[in-house]
């Protein structure tokens, strides 16, 4: 079975509202291993940070912004195998927001995959039977897939953040665009209706 490799940003547990953001996004990638890792390799090359494992944040700051707009731009190795599930968190009060966008992940890639998500303690083995797919758990600096779901992820969570906020980016919204999810948050500026 195909592997769907996921992360999250904006997770915040429970608290839907008054958080750090108000936007929750959930990526999923079909990238190779072996083409995950060149992703990373050419990161490190272009933002020589001495990090051990590479994060959004690292990709999100204004001087790497050419960096981010090649991994995620027509000609970077992202487009086209990858997709983004960004929502307003305060419209799922009282949901869990984990269950809801792994079945969204199911719903865009198909049931006959499996998915590998960064570990995630919310994650109980009663909400995994919820998914719809097997759910294998790994430590995102272990799994290059991980990382450019996380930097996919974190992308899309700043980019809506912003637009929230009132200070919208049209060439990043630009950017994310083609990879969100028909069903993303219809009330943020970012929405599209294309998908990979």
């Amino acid at each position: 079975m195909r592997e769907i490799a996921c992360d999250e940003s904006g997770y915040e547990g429970d608290r839907l509202v008054g958080g750090v953001t108000d936007v929750f996004a959930h990526a999923g990638v079909d990238l190779s291993p072996d083409a995950a890792g060149g992703c990373v390799a050419d990161l490190r090359r272009r933002i020589r940070s001495p990090a051990q494992e590479y994060k959004a944040n690292h990709l999100l700051r204004p001087k790497h912004r050419g960096t981010l707009l090649w991994l995620f731009g027509r000609t970077g190795p992202v487009l086209g195998h990858a997709h983004v599930h960004v929502v307003d968190k305060s419209a799922f009060a009282g949901t869990d927001l984990l269950v809801p966008a792994l079945r969204e992940t199911v719903r865009v890639w198909g049931d006959d995959i499996t998915i590998v998500h960064d570990r995630q303690n919310a994650l109980t083995p009663a909400r995994l039977a919820l998914v719809g797919c097997p759910v294998r758990f790994v430590a995102s600096g272990d799994d290059a897939r991980v990382q450019v779901a996380d930097f996919l992820a974190g992308f899309a969570t700043r980019v809506g953040s912003e637009a929230r906020a009132g200070r919208p980016d049209p060439e990043l919204a630009a950017l994310l665009a083609p990879y969100l999810t028909p069903t993303s948050d219809p009330l943020l500026p970012v929405r599209s209706r294309s998908r990979p």
